[in-house]
């Protein structure tokens, strides 16, 4: 009785010990959604500061879980409101770690928690900002591969290069089969067409390197619109100004640096406003980023080509469901987008978890 009492109070430790490492690595997970997107260093400054005063937190105030409670969700020296965010993110982490301790052997679960670290990352930064950064994409495609190296159970098998080799064609697979889509439905979808309910007002607006685009209620920045060289963007418009010059009715057809009207073309580096009424216009589109690419092929190189596949189905699938439900509940703009990255890493988690039990039931109903 005594020898199972050891045991069982040693797994109550070892599980309480992987919540509270989720938490501390939530944490600094929180640090690399904030800094990576504006460019900043995740180790400089080393401790975390205050997004809206810019001073550093003390420790007493930086507690994962603790602190968020603590002070009520705000800044100890500003009184700022810290965003729900980190407090999730943070849970999230923990619970997922936990979850991986109990799932798996301790060396395959050391390596999945780097895996789950990465997937967090990548939804929040992809949510808010519609991007994954090469730091979580091709650090992460390195990682699995080493990973794999490191733990060959990780892609089914004993041997390290039979491991490695297996990790790189998964990564490979992942991110061929993203282009595939990506191209296809750029030829099939890669061009929208929108008619306003009536002819509205739009202003072009140099801002810095970039420039502010709006039509009507809608606002973005010019380069959201445009991922290639070859992208146009073309509106019908009743009356259009460039600078001081005015054109009258006309069709403006932009690519991302220049605009043509009739056969005369004007270098946009050169031009401040551009303004008039539209009532009509096409705007190019992508069926995702090419971050989601090289997401995929990190979610590859950690998990195997199976995990690929489904997450691409589970991923889809979700995205669809979701993207239905938001329509259903209000009005969508022409102008929204939906990040793919976060339903990847859901079919990742997913795969993960019960990957194998869905084969099993599956392959049961197609041979029962």
């Amino acid at each position: 009785m005594a020898v199972d009492a050891s045991l069982g109070s040693h797994a109550w430790f070892s599980r309480v010990l992987a919540f509270v490492l989720g938490a501390t690595v939530g944490s600094f997970l929180n640090v690399c959604i904030y800094r990576l997107p504006l460019g900043l260093s995740v180790n400089e400054p080393r401790r975390s500061f205050c997004p809206a005063c810019k001073k550093q937190i003390p420790w007493q105030h930086n507690l994962p879980l603790l602190s968020w409670f603590l002070l009520r969700g705000r800044c100890a020296s500003c009184g700022s409101r810290i965003a729900f965010r980190y407090f999730a993110v943070e849970l999230l982490t923990a619970l997922l770690f936990l979850s991986v301790w109990l799932y798996f052997p301790w060396s395959v679960a050391i390596a999945y928690w780097i895996l789950v670290s990465l997937l967090i990352v990548a939804t929040f930064i992809d949510f808010e900002h519609f991007i994954i950064p090469d730091e979580i994409t091709i650090g992460g495609t390195v990682a699995g591969v080493l990973a794999s190296a490191a733990v060959p159970a990780l892609m089914m098998t004993d041997r390290r290069w039979s491991a490695v080799l297996a990790s790189l064609l998964s990564a490979a697979l992942g991110y061929a089969l993203l282009w595939i889509v990506l191209e296809a439905g750029k030829r099939a979808f890669g061009k929208k067409r929108i008619r306003l309910n009536a002819p509205t007002a739009f202003t072009w607006t140099r801002a810095g390197e970039d420039a502010e685009f709006v039509v009507g209620d809608e606002r973005a920045p010019w380069s959201e619109h445009f991922a290639r060289e070859s992208d146009l963007l073309i509106m019908e418009c009743d009356a259009a100004q460039i600078d001081a010059r005015d054109l009258g009715a006309v069709t403006l057809t932009f690519h991302y640096h220049d605009v043509r009207a009739g056969a005369e073309t004007w270098t946009l580096d050169a031009i401040e406003k551009i303004h008039g009424v539209v009532r009509e216009l096409q705007i190019p589109r992508e069926a995702m980023g090419r971050g989601d690419l090289k997401f995929l092929a990190a979610i590859g190189a950690f998990l195997g080509w199976r995990a690929v596949l489904f997450s691409v189905f589970a991923g889809s699938l979700a995205g669809s469901v979701i993207g239905l439900f938001t329509m259903l509940i209000g009005k969508r703009v022409w102008s929204a987008k939906l990040p793919f990255g976060p339903y990847l890493a859901l079919g990742a988690l997913g795969w993960t978890f019960c990957g194998e039990a869905l084969m099993r039931w599956y392959v049961g109903l197609l041979y029962p």
